[in-house]
């Protein structure tokens, strides 16, 4: 093994160390790039620092980062998920688990519209959990099913994972929106047979909304209700990735109009304030400004891995397993899911993906079927402890009596369905493949 090869297992070793230590991904990145590749080849190496960088950020495709951005955090912040909430847990209330199936369905449609995981957990946490308990369901139920819906926004386009997948995969962005439709929506669906299975073994403990609360609200008033609070985020979401998916649009115009519309839908909310439009532009700079630098610094970590020629030794373990190209793909699954206990997604993105992409295409993998199983696999993420975010956002905002264990134990059975998912789309290509195929992507 040669000297640079060293340096570059060193490299992997330092970045997790750093990891673990609690310093943030960005500077990580940055440092061991830098210290690495300067023990490799001196400063020479970094001559080619500025050309990275700027061909990160002239790139035109990211401003549909801070545009999308803008949308959810616009729709957030209108509160849409409140009068969803209300009328979906009405309407589905009578069912055994349905308030559960509500919460469900009002996360597929955040997730289309709001996309932020954060946002939709705690929201749904503040105004379902409370009434949830006082309704008598179980509380590892319901926390599980608010923590799994609000993950739901990962996969749903327009979501950041498939933009920057789309990027470290060098593929259409609109190719990734179309084939992430169909496994986003498996998912829910797995999701409500879960509930529903429940419901049928255990009702106790997912009962279904008293009649009397039910027929306090006339049905012909919730119906009417529910067409004004859904059709206004259901029409933006359609025009948005309509226009993508259909090639009507590129996804930085698409975004353009989406950001515009979240306008639009919050003003005839009422809901359009100068504080409100203040708070949305604030957030959406904090975020769209650390995806950004986080972009930036794996620049010249990339540089200093495949510089140290990193990339042959990950071509050199794969030669070591048994079994082929299953057995590549499922190691690579195992490895982003074991990783996803202990850090974020766009840090599984930036470092697990492109250190493995050079194998995949040297083997003629479909690369947009291994980004839905990549999506999919990055869902555990938010779930699995001790680092699942979901679980962090939905502690925050629980009422005294739910306790850390029911949130825990609420969502392993989630993340087994997210499993299942997963095995299934491996199994079942045409699950990920067969909208952008029709569509002529």
């Amino acid at each position: 093994m040669s000297f640079t090869e060293v340096l570059a297992i060193l490299m992997l070793v330092a970045f997790f160390g750093l990891l673990m230590a609690g310093v943030p991904v960005a500077l990580t990145l940055a440092t061991t790039g830098f210290v690495f590749g300067f023990l490799g080849f001196g400063p020479g190496l970094f001559n080619l620092v500025p050309a990275r960088i700027y061909g990160v950020v002239a790139n035109y495709q990211w401003l549909a980062i801070p545009l999308f951005v803008f949308m959810g955090v616009m729709l957030e912040r209108s509160r849409l998920a409140e009068d969803l909430l209300d009328v979906v847990g009405h309407l589905a209330g009578g069912l055994r688990g349905g308030m559960a199936l509500g919460i469900i369905g009002v996360g597929v449609l955040m997730g289309a519209t709001t996309g932020i995981v954060g946002a939709t957990v705690i929201t749904l946490g503040l105004l379902t959990l409370p009434t949830l308990l006082r309704r008598g369901y179980d509380p590892g139920i319901a926390c599980g099913a608010i923590c799994a819906s609000g993950t739901l926004g990962q996969i749903i386009p327009p979501s950041l994972i498939l933009i920057l997948l789309s990027d470290i995969l060098q593929l259409s962005v609109g190719t990734l929106f179309a084939a992430a439709v169909m496994p986003g929506l498996l998912l829910a669906a797995l999701y409500c047979v879960y509930v529903v299975i429940v419901g049928m073994v255990s009702p106790a403990r997912v009962p279904p909304v008293p009649k009397t609360e039910r027929d306090a609200l006339p049905r012909a008033e919730l119906w009417l209700r529910f067409i004004k609070v859904v059709l206004p985020p259901l029409g933006l979401v359609l025009a948005v990735l309509g226009s993508i998916i259909g090639g009507v649009a590129a996804p930085t115009e698409a975004a353009s109009m989406g950001a515009l519309g979240s306008i639009l839908v919050t003003l005839f909310a009422r809901r359009l304030t100068l504080q409100v439009l203040r708070e949305t532009v604030q957030a959406s700079t904090k975020i769209t400004a650390m995806v950004m630098f986080i972009l930036i610094c794996a620049q010249v970590f990339s540089l200093a891995f495949r510089g140290l020629h990193g990339e042959d030794l990950i071509k050199d373990m794969f030669e070591f397993l048994p079994g082929g190209l299953a057995a590549d793909i499922w190691f690579l699954m195992l490895l982003i899911f074991v990783l996803g206990f202990f850090i974020e997604w766009i840090e599984i993105s930036y470092i697990a993906v492109p250190l493995f992409l050079p194998v995949f295409a040297s083997q003629s993998v479909d690369l947009t079927w291994l980004a839905m199983l990549i999506c999919v696999n990055l869902q555990t993420s938010f779930l699995t402890p001790p680092f699942g975010w979901a679980l962090f956002f939905l502690r925050g905002v629980a009422p005294a009596g739910v306790t850390t264990r029911h949130i825990y134990l609420g969502v392993l059975p989630f993340i087994a369905v997210q499993l299942v998912g997963l095995v299934l789309v491996y199994f079942y290509p045409q699950i990920a493949l067969w909208l952008p195929k029709a569509i002529g992507w």
